[in-house]
């Protein structure tokens, strides 16, 4: 994989924090030990004191808080405990749902190795809004707004309204291939169809927040290439 340059993947800086457009396949910060690439290897590289201010998973595309000095952090994590940063997140779901405001109130329990479940009894709130913005014949795009943010929570609560993210393994999501959507879709002999999108459709869109100076500041991610592919793609052999 080629690895980005961090100052392309900048859409905000100042003084305290950044905001990146995060690529999809690198994680937030270090997984394992070893020598994989992450964001927050990247930022120290581009800034000394950079941390980094919440995740994304690593497949997920988009915008990404990260500070450059302790009090930056500090401020930017307080909003993000006292749910003061609006967060959207747009994704593409199989088959078509009319999600008009949908509230999602599920507890989310952490079951380990990267994995959770939905459980009334042991989990914790988790809340999400889903709002329909385009429909194809057969997918959806979602736009999705965490009030809470626990570990893959737009992901498991779409999985629960029988909507999951296009190329979501983890959570039955069929991933989507172009034979599916083109009539006469004709394969070079011994050629194996790969998916369109080689991750699951979900792209963090918009985070708004307070900068440490108290002015307000509302980013918006451009859709990557992957992303932006599939929904030329659905617009034109799905719609």
């Amino acid at each position: 994989m080629k690895v980005p340059k961090f100052a392309d993947l900048v859409l905000f800086e100042d003084d305290d924090l950044i905001v990146v457009n995060k690529p999809p396949f690198i994680a937030s910060l270090d997984e394992r030990e070893g020598g994989e690439i992450n964001m927050l290897r990247l930022a120290k590289q581009y800034t000394d004191d950079a941390q980094i201010c919440h995740r994304l998973d690593k497949e997920t595309s988009g915008a990404l808080i990260i500070a450059k000095n302790p009090e930056a952090y500090r401020t930017v994590s307080m909003q993000f405990e006292r749910r003061k940063v609006k967060k959207v997140y747009h994704a593409v779901i199989d088959g078509t749902h009319v999600f008009d405001d949908l509230l999602v109130d599920l507890p989310i329990l952490n079951v380990g190795k990267s994995s959770v479940t939905i459980s009334r009894q042991d989990g914790k709130r988790a809340e999400t809004w889903f709002k329909s913005l385009r429909y194809f014949k057969h997918y959806t795009l979602v736009e999705c707004r965490p009030v809470t943010g626990r570990m893959h929570q737009i992901r498991i609560h779409l999985a629960t309204q029988r909507a999951s993210i296009a190329g979501d393994d983890m959570y039955k999501g069929q991933p989507v291939f172009l034979s599916k959507l083109k009539r006469k879709y004709t394969l070079g002999k011994d050629q194996e169809e790969q998916p369109i999108m080689k991750r699951f459709a979900l792209h963090a869109y918009e985070v708004a927040f307070k900068l440490p100076s108290g002015a307000d500041v509302n980013i918006h991610a451009p859709y990557p290439k992957d992303f932006e592919t599939l929904l030329k793609l659905l617009d034109k052999f799905d719609s």
